[in-house]
C-alpha cells in the first residue's frame, strides 16, 4: 500500500503542477501582462516558458508512469479499473499530445522570434501557444474533476 500511496501522491502533485501552472498562466499572468510593451511581454513569456516547460516535461513523464503503475499493480489492469480511470487515461493522452504539439510546433518559432527580436513573429506563435494552453487547461480541469469524483459514480 505504501507504493500505491507514493504513486498517487506523485500523480496528484504532477497534475497540480501542470494544470495549476497552466491555469495561473492563462487566467492570471496573461491578462496581467496586457499593459506591457510587446518586447517586454514576449521576453517575459519566453522566460516563463523556459522554466515552466521543465516542470511540464517532468509531469508528462511522471503522470503516465504513476498512472500505469496504479492501473496495473493496484487495479490489476484496465479491465478492473473504473470508467473514470479510462476517461482520465484518454484525457491525459490528449493533454500530452497537445503539449507535444505546442512544444515542437509554435514554441520553437516563438523562441526564435524572441531571440531575433521579431516581435510580430513571436506574438503570432504566442497566440497559437495561448490557444493550445487554453484547451489543455480546460481538459486538465475536467480530468481533475473526473479523477476526484469518479469513484463516487454508480
Amino acid at each position: 500500500m505504501l507504493v500505491a500511496s507514493v504513486a498517487i501522491a506523485i500523480h496528484a502533485v504532477a497534475a497540480a503542477v501542470w494544470v495549476g501552472g497552466m491555469f495561473f498562466a492563462y487566467a492570471v499572468l496573461r491578462p496581467s501582462l496586457g499593459a506591457f510593451e510587446p518586447q517586454h511581454r514576449l521576453t517575459l513569456w519566453s522566460n516563463v516558458f523556459s522554466r515552466f516547460f521543465v516542470w511540464v516535461w517532468i509531469a508528462v513523464i511522471a503522470l503516465p508512469l504513476s498512472g500505469y503503475w496504479m492501473v496495473f499493480f493496484y487495479f490489476d489492469g484496465f479491465g478492473s479499473a473504473g470508467m473514470h480511470i479510462h476517461i482520465m487515461h484518454l484525457l491525459g493522452l490528449v493533454m500530452i499530445g497537445l503539449f507535444l504539439l505546442l512544444y515542437f510546433r509554435p514554441y520553437p518559432g516563438f523562441r526564435e522570434g524572441v531571440a531575433a527580436k521579431d516581435w510580430p513573429r513571436a506574438a503570432k506563435h504566442l497566440n497559437n501557444i495561448r490557444r493550445i494552453v487554453g484547451i489543455n487547461t480546460i481538459i486538465g480541469l475536467v480530468t481533475i474533476i473526473v479523477g476526484a469524483s469518479g469513484r463516487l459514480w454508480s
